[in-house]
This record gives structure tokens, sequence and C-alpha cells, in this order.
């Protein structure tokens, strides 16, 4: 019998599954609280889910901030806008996604948001790297001399144009 199936290689080889599903619970306070009042909930983190994928909860403070054009040599980035308005930008120009509007990033895609008002947004990596660590620095505000900043921004496959 052939299985004609358009689906990457199986990861699992198992016959009978297995209970290694989990839940996180709403209600848990934000992993990261930038000064402005950004918050950024770690869903599931690269590490949780064997680097398949990171998703995070990203919602903007009362004022418009984001980081600006910029781009990642090996992971894709997806927004979901939550609710609000979030401004992301296409590589060419800067558009309004609101509430249900779906952003899509490839490898090298050049892109850039901001957001105000307490707009919120799922975020995903795919394949899910450390990006906590990326988060978690800029939210503390950690001050960084060029070349720590440059270091920094490469080992978390930013590259700001």
């Amino acid at each position: 019998m052939s299985l004609h199936r358009h689906y990457p290689p199986d990861l699992y080889r198992g016959t009978t599954g297995e209970a290694s599903a989990w839940l996180r619970p709403s209600g848990q306070p934000p992993d990261t609280t930038s000064a402005g009042g950004v918050t950024c909930e770690f869903l599931a983190t690269g590490e949780q889910t064997g680097g398949r994928f990171g998703l995070y909860r990203w919602t903007f403070g009362s004022e418009a901030s984001g980081p600006g054009p910029h781009f990642h040599r090996s992971i894709t980035e997806q927004f979901y806008v939550l609710s609000g308005e979030v401004e992301v930008y296409d590589g060419r120009t800067w558009v309004t996604a609101g509430e249900g509007d779906f952003f899509y990033v490839p490898e090298g895609g050049v892109h850039g948001f901001r957001g105000g008002e307490r707009a919120s947004m799922l975020l995903m990596f795919a394949p899910g790297g450390p990006r906590e660590e990326y988060f978690e620095t800029l939210a503390r505000g950690t001050q960084m001399t060029p070349e720590e900043r440059a270091e920094f921004m490469l080992r978390h496959d930013t590259y700001w144009v």
C-alpha cells in the first residue's frame, strides 16, 4: 500500500500516541514588561516546542512603540492582531493591520511593527529560536556598547536596515 501524502517526514514514529500535550493557563502574569508598558507573554518557547516554533502574546503600552525595519536570516515571523491596530512594515511601506489580520514574513523579509493604545497580537517565530533572552534584555533596557549591541543582535538573528 502506497501512502501519497504531502506532509513533512514523520517526527513521531510510535503507533499508539502519547500523553505529551501541555496547557499554559490564562491569567498568568506577563513574562516581560518594558518601561513603556509593553508586555510579552511566552506562550510556547522554542525550547518547549523542540525548536519547531515560538509563540508570544505581545501587548503594546499606551504610547506607540515597536522595532523599525529589520530582517532575520534563519526564522520566519508571523503576526496575528488580536485587538486594536498595529502598523506593520512590509519591506516597502507601513500598512495598518487590524483585529483578525495576519502578516507573514519569510526569512530575509524586511519588516517592522509598531502599535500603541494597548493593541495586542500573537507573534510567532518558526523555527523556534531562543527569543526570550532577546525580549527580556530589551524590556530591561540593558545598556550596551555599540560592540555589545552588534554581537547581541547577531546572536539573535536581527539585522537592521
